[in-house]
């Protein structure tokens, strides 16, 4: 099967999340992906060594490209790269702001002398601007942009538990790199694009941002809802955490007579109608509760499942693994397979195979015989 990136070529000095997140659904999707290390590695092959002496985050974002180490401050890498970036279709760069101008691969000069060429560089705060130079890791982007504010519960702000900055800063350059690609089949001309950390998250905030402005600022709750009860986590007999969401009226019905087994509380003034309840939200979780605490998990998510009651069970790493819409794909590693969670898409009649994950400059020596200079 010919993948839709078949043929392209992709040269990428990346690091770390966003710029390896989005190449690895190019490369995904049948693109040559080279990737560009410094002569000690990316440094997220060392975040960690979990999966049998691989970081997790490098095997996760790095299978199917090739790695090639070069010093850009050596002249002989130097053109190494710019024979590679004159036939390259899309380049990819997360750098410190100026970092490649400064080594002669400026954004404006490559698109000049390659005018079919996709440059894309992800940074922090942009390419300019009075935050450029700073700092961004993942971590200190959700708290300037405000997402750790709408996340945790009323003691304080909370970090979302995985990199949501940098994969969706990762997945914008994706998307954008794909426009550019059928924009140029068209014009035959290529793009510069920059995506931030700051902006992929700014758009995020889209509607606390409004709600805010429009005088009803969110307020952290948990896992839990300001305006809607019950719509929270409840713990059974024994000790499983149950989130259930509770939309209507109608629902809170269906759930006070088959769940709750008590028919009479649809009528119960205190509790009829979604304002009422959420007025009263301490006794209403109160009486759902009691009734969950009295209940082991399995039936429970059976009575709920018959009553077409929204609900989810608060899973953990290791309930995930066991999951059973847990889709997961192999992928090959310098120190064995890995299995990990497959990607999203389903293409049907589509079986798709991933590359293995390189070792530090395992094709090295391959890329400078193809693109050398001499």
């Amino acid at each position: 099967m010919t993948l839709p990136l078949s043929g392209l070529l992709v040269v990428s000095i990346e690091q770390a999340v966003a710029a390896p997140q989005c190449t690895c659904r190019l490369a995904d999707a049948g693109a040559r992906v080279i990737k560009v290390e410094r002569p000690e590695g990316d440094f997220a092959r060392q975040y960690d060594h979990v999966v049998h002496g691989e970081s997790a985050n490098f095997v996760w974002l790095n299978r199917g490209k090739e790695s090639v180490v070069l010093d850009l401050g050596k002249a002989e890498d130097k053109a190494l790269l710019e024979a590679m970036l004159a036939k390259a279709d899309v380049f990819v760069q997360n750098l410190k702001p100026g970092a490649l101008a400064k080594l002669g691969f400026a954004m404006a000069r490559l698109r000049k002398d390659y005018p079919r060429l996709i440059c894309c560089s992800i940074s922090g705060y942009g390419e300019s601007g009075p935050y450029a130079q700073r700092k961004a890791y993942d971590l200190l982007i959700q708290a300037e942009s405000g997402v750790a504010s709408v996340t945790g519960g009323p003691d304080g702000p909370a970090r979302v538990g995985v990199s949501i900055v940098d994969i969706a800063a990762g997945v914008n350059a994706y998307e954008a790199i794909l426009e550019a690609l059928i924009a140029r089949g068209r014009s035959g001309e290529g793009a510069e694009i920059s995506v931030s950390m700051f902006d992929a998250m700014a758009e995020w905030m889209t509607v606390p941002l409004l709600h805010g402005e429009g005088g009803t600022p969110f307020k952290r709750i948990g896992l839990a809802h300001a305006a809607i009860a019950p719509y929270g986590v409840f713990k059974t007999r024994d000790d499983a955490d149950i989130l259930i969401a509770i939309q209507n009226d109608r629902e809170w019905r269906v759930l006070a007579e088959k769940v709750l087994g008590d028919a009479s509380l649809a009528a119960d003034a205190r509790f009829a109608t979604n304002p009422k309840r959420v007025a009263n939200r301490h006794d209403t979780d109160a009486i759902v509760g009691a009734v969950f605490a009295r209940t082991d998990v399995a039936p429970l998510m059976a009575l709920l499942d018959r009553a077409e009651i929204g609900f989810a069970r608060v899973n953990d790493w290791e309930l995930l693994s066991k999951h059973p819409h847990l889709r997961r794909i192999t992928v090959g590693a310098p120190t064995g397979p890995v299995s990990m969670p497959a990607p999203a898409p389903i293409r049907a009649g589509q079986e798709r195979a991933y590359g293995p994950i390189p070792a530090l400059g395992e094709h090295s020596d391959k890329v400078r015989k193809e693109f050398s200079t001499r």
